[in-house]
């Protein structure tokens, strides 16, 4: 299942430490190579030689190691690794540790390459009960959640304190199965290609401080452009207001209006290889925007009248000027008649295919970490999905490009 795969294993100081050195020979088995760094609280509770010699590789324990050691001939070790691996496990990664690469500390071997890897990190989490559900812990993990870290929840037993609880580090057979299923969606079958995603709203002014937007988080779009890069793309995010963190090795350009997006994307469109439109752009904004706040006193009836203008609709701009081995990608959120709806944007915009979604159902409403989504094809095909993370219908998306850009 693993083979010819590169796992670096990150351990840290926790009592189930003793795990893994049987998982390392799991990994070896099912013909992945495997490398081990450590830190030294993690070295109390297992032997680096034990680990040296199951991984048949030389352990990194301290931030300045042996320079005796073979694999290990320069200050930029962490490069070294962290260019090597397709995979990072942290098993067990205490509250401690999760706390620091929340917050960017890389003080030893395993927080440092947690900066350092270009690959997905999967983090899997083990702790007593209360530090698990400590509202600390679980901040920082949703901020590693946000940035793309992979979280390996733990599971319900007996604890080292005696105690029952959630906590413990998942069994073998579970990790495995995690890293397996992570590594199938970070192939690198996007390496060479460049994609332009667009996330997030646009706001048009009112005056200087109000203005017309709506309410996207920028969630999926971010997601797709994270799965992108993992996959090898050269990925340009095209951004309006959004509090959502840059994605790794991904290129990040702000706006704000609906105008300011379609000048970036009409700038950067014509050099990539594929567009996904994601964004919620504004479909209307003011006519005319005043130079100075609207006071409420000027205003000599209780009723302030806008008058709205169209936007310039930017993905039948592109689909107009899409290249020949072009794919570009819509998303349609449609209230009702979802699907007729959807296949008229399909055909007028010349797009490959549409993803649509519904936010008024369970499990689709704007912000949140799932969607429930349908993917209308140009060729008639209809794929519809049950309620997923953003991050697994973005990878579904790239599958649908992968398989257009082979075709």
């Amino acid at each position: 299942m693993l083979r010819g795969k590169k796992i670096l294993i990150g351990i840290t100081g926790g009592i189930a430490a003793y795990k893994i050195p049987p998982l390392v020979r799991e990994f070896k088995k099912q013909g992945a190579a495997v490398k081990v760094v450590m830190t030294k609280a993690a070295t109390e509770f297992i032997n680096p030689n034990t680990l040296a010699a199951l991984s048949e590789n030389e352990i990194v324990t301290d931030t300045f190691p042996d320079a005796s050691l073979s694999v290990i001939k320069s200050e930029t070790w962490h490069i070294h690794l962290g260019t090597w691996a397709d995979i990072m496990l942290i098993a067990p990664a205490t509250a401690n540790t999760i706390a620091k690469i929340a917050y960017g500390i890389a003080d030893n071997p395993v927080t440092i390459m947690a900066l350092s890897v270009r690959c997905p990190v999967a983090i899997s989490p083990a702790m007593d009960t209360y530090m698990w559900e400590n509202p600390a812990t679980q901040e920082n993990l949703s901020k590693l959640r946000q940035r793309g870290y992979r979280i390996i929840n733990p599971e319900v037993g007996e604890l080292a304190s005696g105690l029952t609880g959630k906590g413990r580090l998942p069994e073998i057979k579970k990790l495995t199965t995690s890293i397996q299923k992570i590594l199938d969606k970070a192939h690198q079958d996007f390496s060479g290609k460049k994609i332009l995603v667009t996330a997030g709203p646009t706001y048009e002014p009112i005056d200087p401080v109000r203005y017309i937007g709506n309410r996207s988080s920028g969630k999926m779009g971010f997601a797709i452009a994270r799965c992108a890069a993992e996959r090898g793309a050269k990925v340009t995010l095209i951004s309006g207001p959004s509090n959502l963190e840059t994605p790794n090795f991904v290129e990040r350009i702000e706006i704000e209006t609906a105008e300011e997006m379609y000048n970036q994307c009409i700038k950067h469109s014509s050099k990539s290889d594929v567009v996904i439109m994601a964004a919620a752009v504004a479909d209307f904004k003011p006519e005319i925007t005043a130079n100075r706040k609207i006071k409420k006193e000027d205003i000599v009836s209780n009723n302030l009248t806008l008058k709205l203008t169209k936007t310039k609709d930017i993905l039948e701009t592109l689909g107009k000027k899409k290249k020949k081995h072009q794919v570009l990608v819509g998303f349609a959120l449609e209230t009702d008649n979802e699907i007729e709806n959807a296949v008229k944007k399909l055909n007028r915009k010349n797009l490959d295919f549409i993803v649509m979604n519904n936010p008024l159902k369970n499990g689709a409403g704007i912000g949140s970490h799932t969607n429930v989504v349908s993917f209308l094809h140009k060729n008639g095909t209809k794929e519809i999905f049950n309620k997923m993370l953003k991050d697994d219908v973005a990878n579904q998306i790239l599958n649908r490009i992968s398989k257009l850009n082979r075709s």
